[in-house]
């Protein structure tokens, strides 16, 4: 689409004809000829002197050249454009970052599969989180492993299809046999640290208790609400365990309420799904639809037509005087 972008530029077309009609050309007397004894020549010769001008006339071909120059000019200086069509674009709103255990104790063979088998519990997350990433296509998903330690395997990304498949290629045990919960939640806060949206969000999956964390998970989780980082917790442990295999679901209750997150328990890889279909409704996406329309300027052509008018009709005008007064020798 074709447009001016100060249309009311326009209104300075009838400018030159205002000014010639307010502001009239000046006019004085000069002689022409000046002589000592004219006065003589002329009672030698018998005439009459008489005041006189000579006024220079624009032919009609000048006349349409600058007017049309004038128009283009004014064109140009209002700058037209071509309007492209609208590009659209979706700004999530949201950054959201799974944080799953794979502590030795993911290898447990307790899970119960909707066919009544039964499968490691890694097996049952795999396929459960791999399912919440792919319903979730508005927003930017980053992926923490975490054992003895955490480690980022994922930044946040839109392409989906890499956080799946490297959900896909999680080994239990590859983080580590233990758990470090606390500073997981460390690692998540610094990550969002470095974004920009609006909301963040840290969905915590664990089998297990806290056991090699340099930073308890109170204090992480008194750190994350500080960020405003809302921090949904999982457990699918078996609370009834001892030792390290104890799930600590007082604890992961304590992170979820301390950032107004909500803490869920999953016996089975049904329930389990189940929960991650509840975060999928409690976390809706969040979008900016950003929308601009690419603008080329076109100024350079009226201008440049404009100087070729000018061009044209002075050298033409030029070469008709150099005829004329060839052709008058």
């Amino acid at each position: 689409m074709y447009q001016l972008d100060l249309p009311w530029l326009l209104v300075l077309i009838p400018v030159p004809l205002l000014v010639w009609w307010l502001l009239p050309a000046r006019r004085e007397t000069s002689a022409s000829v000046r002589l000592p004894f004219f006065r003589q020549v002329t009672e030698a010769a018998g005439v009459d002197p008489s005041q006189g001008s000579v006024v220079a006339r624009r032919s009609w071909t000048q006349c349409l050249c600058e007017t049309l120059v004038w128009c283009l000019m004014v064109v140009a200086i209002a700058r037209p454009q071509f309007v492209e069509p609208p590009i659209e674009k979706v700004e999530p709103q949201r950054d959201l970052l799974l944080a799953l255990d794979l502590s030795q104790s993911m290898d447990t063979k307790d899970f119960r599969s909707p066919d009544g088998s039964t499968e490691a519990r890694v097996d049952a997350v795999r396929k459960v989180v791999a399912d919440f990433v792919r319903k979730r296509p508005g927003d930017r998903i980053g992926l923490i492993a975490f054992g003895d330690a955490p480690y980022p395997l994922v930044p946040f990304t839109m392409d989906h299809n890499t956080v799946q498949a490297v959900i896909a290629d999680t080994l239990p045990g590859i983080a580590g046999p233990r758990t470090a919960l606390g500073d997981a939640i460390g690692l998540a806060i610094k990550m969002f640290e470095k974004t920009t949206v609006p909301e963040k969000v840290l969905i915590v999956l664990t089998d297990g208790n806290d056991t090699a964390s340099r930073m308890p998970p109170a204090k992480a989780a008194d750190i994350a609400k500080q960020k405003k980082v809302v921090i949904h917790t999982v457990g699918i442990g078996d609370p009834k365990a001892s030792g390290e295999d104890k799930l600590d679901t007082s604890t992961l209750q304590k992170i979820a309420a301390e950032t107004g997150g909500r803490y869920f328990f999953g016996q089975d890889q049904t329930q389990l799904a189940t929960i991650y279909d509840t975060l999928d409704k409690i976390t809706p996406q969040d979008q900016k639809n950003l929308s601009w329309r690419p603008r080329i300027e076109l100024f350079h052509w009226p201008l440049a037509l404009a100087i070729a008018i000018l061009a044209a009709y002075y050298l033409s005008s030029g070469l008709m005087g150099l005829f004329r007064r060839r052709a008058a020798v």
